[in-house]
């Protein structure tokens, strides 16, 4: 059951065409992330890239490029997962269906991770220079691990129950890093490492970090799960794998046994170096910023080492797979963890973090219709208050009874739904001055920015309209307005400045004071290019909620505050045009591009992909 290794899996993949060969000579800078994110786009099988430049190890891209492909490899364990997840959240599960879980005490006995002696791993030594040096866009600051499982313990209580896996991007150089022997870390908020970075500090000394490379497929996917608070991903890997993790004691740390590379090393919580910039999957720059180095004292791989990576940038990209691939295995339970709440969707086209679609309940109002948020509300507060959830720099949420079998993931659909209903004067619930996402540079500061609640309840209000009222016109300086759906209507706007940073309430805004004119028109976006925003619906995901901070870039047509709650009469207008403090988006070298063009018009076993 499961792979034990990572070459097993390729073999398995290859076996069942499911992967391909590269023989060709390719460049791991930029050459190697094009092919990737055009494999990715194209829906093709895995590739094994056998003849990398100037690096004598064989680098492996898209292994998670399909949902087909990703269910392929947990094949046998995917179901046992999600069970043992439902008896971690609910124990009492068991005895309401005890033969729906009689598999439960092997998947339990596969949780516990195994001490060993051995480890593959361990087989060969190396410099950090010798790995696969992979960049993936233009202006990234050095070459990058973009699949590492990285490994840490709580200096307080050393050894595997208080231990921490987690995905963090590694920078192998550039920048001030001292060559072979320093790498940077790069961990946000609101991840798991940060306690134990936390606890170092406090009692002022350094912890050991280990950072794997490969290994069962069911690590590099542990290393991303939000797994409940207390469930190790340790034991989430076993399960998945279908065997019990294999750890080699090493020094003060553990190793795993199985991994294709291992670098070890020491964070000194007080030291940090500028990291950075790297292109993020929020389809920006994340930009130079100083975060924690780890001092490596050792670089270790197995015999027949492979390398897998993946590339980020604007979604859709192979990411995409493990958010969905997290909804399949947590889906069921969510209603157990968030009481009243029946379904959510981290929105991927914007970025995830960026908008978050919700579905709740008003439970505690049986005695009269629910006609305006309550219940809801809570709920919202409940959704932010958990994990990486809280990230979370939008929640549009609706009430369950609005639209029986109304499903988060046809966004379109909900979106217009909440825009039916939804009652500006009432139904925005700021939070201001409080954590944003690292990689999002919509906000006031690095991980500073603001929060906005839309609850819709009740029977439509209006009817959302696809063309503009009669005798319509824009101010000065406002033009080509776009319908992105019904009832929302972008327009392009005078480039953001400064000195006129209040230009949308100031002038728009007074420019639209007719709200029985423009009730079809809940929602106007002003942007940088309204033609883009309008030709897809991932387009518009994309720039309105990666390029806007809601508490500085959300205005209104008739706004007031009435005890300090902020609403506006007309429609919401968000500014989602580029702003001085926003970060670059990713752009493609053309020199690279035209280079992967040869190589698909050369023929070959990608040919057809590219």
């Amino acid at each position: 059951m499961g792979y034990r290794s990572l070459q097993s899996c390729v073999q398995d993949l290859e076996r069942h065409g499911h992967l391909v060969r590269f023989d060709d000579p390719i460049d791991a800078h930029l050459e190697v992330a094009e092919i990737q994110r055009r494999c990715y786009l194209a829906g093709a099988p895995a590739v094994l890239f056998t003849n990398v430049l100037n690096c004598r190890f064989p680098m492996l891209g898209n292994l998670f490029g399909t949902m087909e492909r990703a269910r392929f490899v947990f094949r046998d364990t995917l179901d046992a997962v999600r069970k043992a997840v439902e008896l971690k959240v609910d124990l009492n599960t068991f005895w309401k269906n005890p033969a729906r879980y009689w598999r439960a005490p092997l998947t339990a006995l596969h949780m516990r991770p195994r001490r060993t002696r051995h480890a593959a791993v361990m087989a060969h030594s190396c410099n950090l220079s010798d790995l696969p040096q992979l960049v993936s866009w233009p202006d990234d600051g050095g070459p990058y691990v973009t699949l590492p499982q990285v490994y840490s313990e709580d200096t307080r209580r050393p050894g595997l129950q208080a231990s921490n896996l987690g995905m963090y991007r590694v920078q192998l150089g550039g920048n001030d890093y001292e060559h072979e022997t320093e790498i940077g870390l790069h961990y946000q908020i609101h991840r798991g490492i940060g306690v134990h970075h936390r606890t170092a500090l406090e009692q002022g000394k350094p912890f050991r970090v280990s950072v794997f490379v490969g290994g069962s497929p069911a690590m590099t996917l542990a290393a991303v799960m939000p797994l409940p608070e207390g469930m190790s991903e340790l034991g989430f890997a076993g399960a998945l794998a279908g065997h019990r993790i294999h750890m080699r004691r090493q020094g003060e740390s553990h190793i795993y046994a199985d991994a294709d590379f291992c670098i070890t090393g020491i964070v000194d919580p007080n030291r940090q170096k500028p990291e950075g910039p790297f292109g993020d999957h929020l389809g920006y720059y994340s930009l130079v910023h100083d975060f924690p180095l780890l001092k490596v004292d050792g670089v270790f791989h197995r015999e027949g080492a492979i390398w897998p990576f993946t590339v980020v940038g604007r979604p859709p990209q192979e990411d995409t797979t493990f958010g969905q691939l997290i909804h399949e295995i947590t889906g069921p339970v969510l209603p157990t963890v968030l009481p009243g709440v029946r379904q959510i969707h981290a929105v991927d086209a914007a970025g995830v973090h960026p908008l978050l679609l919700a579905i709740g309940s008003e439970r505690y109002v049986p005695y009269r219709p629910s006609d305006r948020p309550a219940e809801l509300l809570t709920q919202a507060n409940a959704i932010l208050g958990q994990g990486q959830l809280s990230l979370a720099k939008y929640l549009w949420i609706i009430e369950e009874s609005c639209v029986p079998n109304l499903d988060v993931h046809e966004i379109d659909s909900f979106l217009l739904e909440v825009l039916r209903r939804v009652d500006w004067k009432r139904d925005l619930h700021f939070q201001t001055e409080t954590t944003m996402d690292t990689l999002d540079y919509s906000g006031t500061g690095l991980n500073e920015g603001s929060k906005l609640v839309i609850a819709a309840v009740g029977v439509p209000r209006r009817r959302l309209a696809s063309e503009l009222p009669d005798l319509f016109k824009l101010p000065d300086g406002f033009d080509v307005p776009k319908f992105c759906m019904p009832g929302v209507l972008a327009i392009r706007g005078p480039k953001f400045a400064l000195e006129k940073a209040n230009d949308i309430q100031s002038e728009l805004c007074v420019h639209l004071e007719h709200p029985s004119k423009f009730d079809g028109i809940p929602l106007i976006v002003v942007c940088d290019d309204s033609e883009f925003l309008s030709r897809t619906l991932n387009n518009f995901l994309w720039a309105v909620f990666t390029r806007s901070n809601p508490a500085t870039d959300i205005h209104g047509v008739g706004a007031f505050v009435t005890n300090k709650h902020w609403g506006c009469t007309g429609s919401l207008v968000i500014d989602a045009r580029i702003k001085p403090h926003h970060a670059p988006p990713l752009i493609e070298d053309q020199e690279v591009t035209g280079r992967v063009d040869a190589i698909a018009a050369g023929g070959g076993p990608l040919a057809k992909y590219l």
